[in-house]
């Protein structure tokens, strides 16, 4: 009997959220499946698209969040 893999499914294996039999079952149908084949590498460049635009607060605003909870912390204890 041939498995149907969703969207989700494809999903999971770019995300590395499925294993066992089931990850090799999906890796199969992806070899064999142009439509599965599109997605996953739709999927993938997405996934690395997102992984780009990461970022992070820079040093002055990490130090000013910093500052602004001491004095609060300071504020409180009298």
């Amino acid at each position: 009997m041939t498995k149907t893999f969703t969207q989700d499914d494809v999903i999971r294996y770019v995300y590395d959220e499925i294993s066992g039999e089931d990850r090799e079952e999906l890796k199969q149908a992806i070899i064999c499946d142009s439509e599965l084949q599109d997605l996953y590498k739709e999927l993938i460049a997405i996934k690395r698209q997102l992984d780009q635009s990461m970022k992070s607060p820079s040093d002055k605003v990490t130090e000013s969040i910093l500052n602004y909870s001491k004095s609060l912390n300071l504020l409180s204890n009298k």
